[in-house]
């Protein structure tokens, strides 16, 4: 049994939401290539139902991205792991910046994983659900803040990495000023339909980007709503 069912009932699910709605999906991220059992465990026990319109609950633990609102949506699962496994491959960061909570999923399941997380959305609403969602889920390590995700949180930096769920059409400098010396960035970049998954380490001879292949993101946009 999942550990947030046994905190709390409304968070079970059944039929389409149950757990065992949950383990086939599990099934299918590990068949399609997500090999890091912390990440398959941690979205095995989060009930991602939560993260979306009661409306759309039924197709929660589908593989596919579905609208959240304000013209935002909640990432693909496989999209979600395979961006969580990239990001701790190395090592397990101790602190991490998301630029981007949206329905605050994938700050859930970084949650899990690293000591603090800190999440800047710039569309307040949907900042405000996704609070709501972690005071639900007793999500206590999770600092958020309505800004500019594109200015990252410069008051917390260095961060050990940081995780971007929109799309630039390039690497923001401010983001990798605010990145550890050993630290990690996973970002997409890239115009629609052409957005490219990168992994940015820092090297000797500068920045070093590693492609993890093709994705499709909403745009990374400024300013605040």
């Amino acid at each position: 049994m999942s550990l947030f069912s046994r905190r709390d009932p409304a968070t079970r699910g059944l039929g389409m939401t149950s757990q065992r709605a949950r383990d086939r999906l599990i099934e299918r991220l590990a068949a399609e290539g997500i090999r890091d059992r912390r990440v398959l465990e941690v979205m095995r026990q989060l009930p991602r139902h939560l993260f979306i319109d009661e409306a759309l609950a039924s197709r929660a633990y589908e593989d596919t991205a579905l609208p959240i609102g304000q013209g935002q949506t909640i990432s693909q699962p496989w999209v979600v792991a395979r961006m969580t496994e990239a990001l701790i491959e190395q090592r397990l960061p101790r602190r991490v910046l998301e630029v981007g909570t949206g329905s605050g999923y994938q700050c859930a399941v970084l949650a899990q994983l690293v000591e603090q997380v800190y999440t800047v959305e710039r569309i307040d609403e949907l900042l405000r659900n996704a609070r709501r969602r972690f005071r639900k889920l007793g999500l206590a390590n999770i600092r958020s803040r309505h800004d500019d995700g594109r200015l990252g949180w410069p008051d917390e930096a260095p961060f050990d990495a940081i995780i971007v769920t929109a799309a630039g059409a390039e690497l923001e400098h401010a983001l990798l000023d605010q990145l550890a010396e050993d630290g990690c960035l996973v970002a997409p970049v890239g115009p629609a339909g052409r957005q490219t998954l990168l992994r940015v380490r820092a090297g000797a001879d500068g920045w070093l980007r590693e492609s993890l292949g093709a994705v499709s993101f909403v745009p990374l946009l400024g300013g605040t709503e």
